[in-house]
């Protein structure tokens, strides 16, 4: 036999390089890799891959740790041919950092690019195009506490107050007399980000005895275990806690549902991004993307116990608030659970805005509808006279009614309602992009 001239510890390093490199995916070519927000990376990220998997053929998929807290490789074979993809969770800004050093082929991030971060990569792609910002799905900031706890909803002033330590116990706002215990997502998390950015803002900090998680999953356990916790978490984690109402400003609390939620009309709502490295993303990050965005990757994110984009028709439950015009208005429609919202100024429509547009076509195709059966209402934010109002909210409207056009949507009514019913705290910056709104109704048959 002939003998190797290599020494047998190189020889058995050769030998383990060989096998395991089969299984460790790769940032491009036949592997995948996803780092950042373990909100996406728990269960949504794995899902979609196996999905998407499946979608080209590949079954069976297979699915397992990597030996990493947070850490998940899905596996298998086309034409022969192994297949892998990496999911690595631990927190939103961890993702941009995999992304900029090409360690990975999409960040998962549960808050917007920052624009240190958008202007770090200038040099490779435009964070804010729609080539690499991709809205994959929405979610609920939920706000949680013991299933016991009488106290049933919040403003959202009232929260900072609450996890900054100036209010410290349930009676100062409806509940028993006990001290808050606190519980928060730690500082490489995009849900903490996004609580810092709607609940804290520059007016609050966290107060330093709050218990920190890198796990939805995990704090919302806690939460349901202490009679006097309170925490906040991705809506597919609410799991045994009990979720409260939370009201900004002078719009009415909302409870996070399909409808609040989907049309981000709920206060703590948010979108769910994938960010890629734009025409330079490996093709089969692209791929993946296209599934993530259509009607099948959509219906996954249901699954999985976040919101879907799919659009859907719902008969509001109105609050006593709503005028009897608008109730006039609406009497014969449905609400479609998407509203279309503007990146800048008053009528460019953003990102999502652009896409939601080919969902909702989609939808009147599937659903035998016509341009006939739809009705848009636009709503600005507060302005100085209702006539200014009027005219934006009207403006508004036009401009998705002209985008429509493109689709071959023509004709589509369309009508203003000026600042009333804000569903966000008039001016405040992003009650003003919530407010600041074009709702999309279809006629009932």
């Amino acid at each position: 036999m002939k003998q190797s001239h290599f020494p047998l510890a190189i020889r058995i390093f050769l030998v383990w390089t060989l096998t395991v490199g089969l299984w460790l995916p790769q940032a491009h070519g036949e592997g995948m890799e996803i780092h950042g927000s373990n909100t996406i990376g728990a269960t949504l990220a794995p899902m979609l891959v196996e999905g998407y998997f499946h979608s080209m053929g590949i079954s069976p998929v297979s699915t397992r740790s990597n030996g990493k807290e947070n850490e998940k490789i899905l596996t298998g074979k086309r034409a022969g041919t192994p297949i892998r993809s990496l999911v690595a969770a631990h927190g939103s800004s961890t993702g941009f950092k995999a992304l900029y050093a090409g360690h990975a082929d999409i960040w998962a991030s549960s808050r917007p690019a920052k624009p240190a971060e958008v202007e770090q990569i200038a040099g490779r792609a435009n964070l804010n195009d729609a080539d690499s910002e991709h809205v994959i799905a929405i979610d609920g900031l939920a706000i949680l506490v013991h299933p016991s706890n009488p106290v049933n909803q919040l403003s959202i002033e009232t929260l900072g107050k609450i996890f900054s330590g100036q209010i410290r116990n349930w009676s100062e706002v409806g509940g028993t007399n006990k001290a808050i215990s606190l519980y928060a997502r730690d500082d490489r998390s995009g849900t903490w980000d996004t609580f810092k950015s709607l609940v804290l803002g520059k007016q609050f900090a966290l107060d330093s005895s709050a218990q920190r998680y890198e796990s939805n999953d995990q704090l919302s356990d806690d939460v349901s275990r202490d009679p006097t916790g309170i925490g906040f978490a991705g809506l597919a984690s609410v799991r045994d806690s009990k979720v409260l109402a939370i009201s900004d400003g002078n719009a009415p609390a909302l409870k996070p549902d399909q409808l609040t939620v989907a049309s981000e009309d709920y206060p703590l709502a948010r979108r769910l991004f994938m960010y890629t490295a734009g025409d330079s993303a490996p093709q089969q990050a692209r791929d993946f993307i296209e599934f993530v965005l259509g009607s099948e990757g959509q219906a996954i994110v249901s699954e999985s116990g976040f919101i879907s984009q799919n659009p859907i028709a719902v008969k509001p439950d109105f609050d006593t608030g709503v005028p009897d015009t608008f109730r006039r208005l609406t009497q014969n429609f449905e609400r479609l659970t998407v509203n279309v919202r503007f990146s800048e100024g008053r009528t460019k429509l953003d990102n999502k805005a652009r896409r939601d547009l080919l969902r909702i076509a989609d939808y009147l195709k599937r659903e035998k509808l016509s341009a006939d059966d739809l009705m848009l209402i636009g709503f600005a934010d507060l302005q100085s006279n209702e006539l200014r109002a009027q005219m934006i909210s009207e403006l508004r409207a036009l401009s998705v009614r002209k985008a429509l056009e493109d689709l071959a949507i023509n004709n589509v009514a369309y009508t203003g309602y000026g600042h009333y019913m804000p569903v966000g705290s008039a001016g405040g910056n992003n009650g003003q992009q919530r407010n600041g709104r074009v709702e999309i109704w279809v006629q009932r048959r």
